[in-house]
């Protein structure tokens, strides 16, 4: 472990005048400047000890942070990302900076994160909570072999600025995930469950055209009372092909359904011209434009 070093000025002594034998005053002076020497030695080093052994110092916390997530044999240094997504590392996890939660670059071996955002929810209108933070997924193949042809000729500043390609990736067949990851730990399923009703229910009146309760009350039922979703958790909403519409939580499937109007509703919560988050949809954009030029 590396040693806190404290600095200490010690005076220095005059020079006695030049004598054979040192005189009685002479040697008290010095006795005394070497005990003065030992007691700030000691005082250093007791200073030293009641840190260390002070596990709530926040000094030696800090400290101890510092060099831990540092300077440890095990750490991986490749440090996760912060903020905005980005195609240029295609193997670092990525974190949503206001919430600490970390996103892996790749899902399933061929979905690539296109970007993250967050679920905020107000409480009685006086207070925002994050309830979750999200990623948004596309499957590499199926995004260049559905839009490729579609965006062929502008460039990348011109197709960020096309809403047409974000319609496209919700309407086309392309394997696409929302991986949602809980944050409040308080949060129900219940909750979930209720959210979804309001939300998704908008979603197929606004898409469909009418209030299609059953196919509603389907996708719904599945966030079961007896499901538990603690801080950490993880729920998946993953389109695959045929607009089939897989739920899953922490790892176990827990539904799926056919329907492409459910499938368009569920991303227009994330990626829609209304989404929870603007910079995530902001960031599907940018990155879906790099991924068709790479």
């Amino acid at each position: 472990m590396a040693s806190l070093r404290f600095p200490f000025l010690f005076s220095q002594p005059q020079k006695p005048p030049c004598s054979s034998t040192p005189n009685a005053s002479s040697r008290s002076l010095s006795t005394a400047a070497a005990l003065a020497a030992g007691s700030s030695v000691v005082a250093a080093g007791g200073a030293i000890i009641a840190i260390t052994q002070s596990p709530k110092n926040p000094f030696f916390e800090n400290a101890m942070n510092f060099l831990i997530s540092n300077f440890s044999p095990n750490k991986n240094h490749s440090s996760p990302l912060w903020g905005s997504v980005s195609l240029v590392d295609n193997s670092a996890p990525v974190t949503e900076s206001r919430t600490g939660m970390s996103f892996p670059s790749i899902l399933k071996e061929s979905q690539r994160l296109l970007g993250i955002g967050l679920r905020k929810k107000a409480i009685f209108g006086l207070k925002n909570i994050d309830v979750y933070a999200f990623g948004v997924y596309a499957d590499d193949g199926d995004v260049k072999k559905c839009l490729a042809q579609k965006h062929v000729g502008p460039s990348d500043s011109e197709l960020k600025q096309k809403e047409e390609l974000r319609d496209h990736l919700m309407e086309n067949d392309i394997r696409i995930t929302v991986r949602l990851q809980i944050v409040y730990g308080r949060l129900s399923i219940g909750s979930v469950r209720s959210a979804f009703e309001e939300s998704v229910g908008s979603r197929l009146l606004k898409f469909g055209g009418y209030d299609n309760k059953e196919l509603l009350h389907r996708f719904t039922s599945q966030f079961k009372d007896d499901i538990k979703i603690p801080r950490g958790s993880i729920i998946e909403l993953s389109r695959d092909h045929g607009y089939i519409l897989h739920t899953t939580i922490d790892g176990k499937e827990v539904g799926s359904i056919q329907s492409k109007l459910l499938c368009r509703s569920i991303l227009d919560l994330y990626i829609g011209d209304e989404s929870f988050d603007q910079k995530a949809k902001e960031d599907v954009e940018s990155n879906l434009a790099s991924l068709l030029h790479k």
